[in-house]
């Protein structure tokens, strides 16, 4: 499996979910990061990285994360898209929707 890093800088979008165990409004989002993740199928990867845990927190804060949860969409490498607080799947689906690439077009490359 690959590395968060090499993920992120892959050509497939990475969802990243900042969040911790603690946070009421992270268990809230959860079930709907699975129906986001059901919904673009193979078009994104949504990842869950847990600010508490050590080895993850130089990158949350790399990434300027300084509440949870937060949301950062990842293409090729570089943040297009961040959003703080709990929205519901359809809400997170119309906000990256036009940031994705249409299916097939990493084939056409």
């Amino acid at each position: 499996m690959p590395s968060l890093a090499e993920m992120i800088a892959g050509p497939k979008p990475v969802l990243v979910d900042f969040s911790a165990e603690w946070c009421g409004p992270c268990r809230m989002l959860q079930p709907e990061l699975k129906t986001l993740a059901k919904m673009m199928r193979d078009r994104l990867t949504i990842v869950t990285v847990d600010v508490d845990n050590p080895k993850n927190q130089t990158f949350a804060q790399s990434q300027g994360v300084r509440s949870v949860p937060t949301l950062v969409l990842f293409h090729r490498g570089a943040p297009v898209w961040r959003s703080s607080g709990y929205r519901s799947a359809e809400q997170l689906a119309r906000e990256i929707e036009p940031l994705l690439e249409p299916v097939g077009a990493d084939a056409q490359q």
